[in-house]
């Protein structure tokens, strides 16, 4: 946190996730441009991601933290540090360890990986025995029928559609929800929330004190992954923020929105700093002035897959 007089502020982190198809250091480059106090790293399929010194010298480069490690948990990183889960996120807080970042962020096991899923709570206990770094099993959301036909109907459609839920499967064991197992640290996902149709602030009453770690985004209920702009979907994004300021939170925001269908990087940059500035206003109270895009403009000129 950052102290302003007797204000303590919540840090807000950018997801280098929000800059796909861009890779790790353009997220690095609009976090310093834009002012964003650091990134979660997502450790996925590009080389940089996979590699803590890299990474060191992009922090040094740009004189931005990372502030947490995202294990590649993905289906899409299902390959990415190996094959056995186990090891990866054991190898994930040792990498948050290096980069001095305080939280991993991890997705609870699939179903079909039994064993890691029979001792998962276990190994993420023992990691945190060992180690500074609090590791934050992350609310997820069931695959929906509609999803596999190409719907892309929100929940209100489903449910007008059909008289009742959409069918769900659970990928995830125990469950999609996290706080159905007893861990030390969670993080909260709010476009997850809109895709699994729960309340995010009664998640977020269950999880309590051990809310650890909010990934800042928005949805609209649809039976995809948004990750929408907070304050673009129908998730209560300000009362969430107003919660945590109420409650004390310790820990940290990270903004992870899709920013894929920007056409520039100049577009890019203006989604980003809209996403902070919601994030400055509503968890920090005091709102700095809009970032100039035309300067980010400038600064960002390359095509960021150097």
């Amino acid at each position: 946190m950052v102290v302003h007089g007797s204000r303590r502020d919540i840090l807000v982190g950018l997801s280098t996730a929000s800059v796909y198809p861009q890779n790790t250091e353009a997220a690095f480059r609009y976090a310093a441009e834009l002012g964003y106090d650091g990134v979660e790293l997502m450790v996925w399929a590009e080389s940089v991601s996979q590699d803590a010194h890299a990474v060191k010298r992009l922090v040094r480069k740009y004189a931005v933290p990372v502030q947490a490690v995202h294990a590649p948990c993905l289906l899409i990183s299902q390959r990415v540090w190996g094959a056995d889960p186990i090891a990866k996120l054991e190898r994930s807080v040792r990498t948050a360890e290096i980069l001095g970042a305080q939280t991993v962020v991890v997705h609870p096991p699939f179903r079909w990986q039994r064993r890691y899923a029979e001792g998962f709570a276990d190994q993420v206990r023992e990691l945190e025995e060992t180690s500074d770094v609090a590791v934050a099993v992350e609310n997820m959301f069931p695959m929906r029928a509609d999803s596999f036909f190409g719907r892309r109907e929100n929940a209100a459609e489903r449910l007008k559609r059909r008289g009742g839920p959409g069918v769900a499967i659970s990928a995830f064991s125990p469950s999609y929800d996290p706080t159905d197992s007893d861990h030390q640290h969670y993080t909260l996902d709010l476009s997850h929330t809109a895709t699994a149709g729960m309340d995010a602030l009664a998640l977020a009453g269950r999880m309590g004190p051990r809310l650890t770690h909010l990934h800042l985004a928005d949805g609209r209920g649809a039976a995809y992954d948004e990750h929408l702009i907070p304050g673009q979907g129908t998730q209560p994004c300000v009362e969430l923020c107003e919660m945590l300021v109420r409650t004390g939170f310790q820990g940290q925001a990270v903004v992870e929105i899709n920013t894929q269908n920007a056409r520039t990087m100049a577009e890019r940059a203006v989604m980003l700093a809209q996403a902070l500035l919601f994030a400055r206003v509503h968890l920090n109270g005091h709102p700095p002035p809009e970032p100039s895009t035309s300067a980010v403009e400038g600064q960002l000129t390359g095509n960021g897959n150097e």
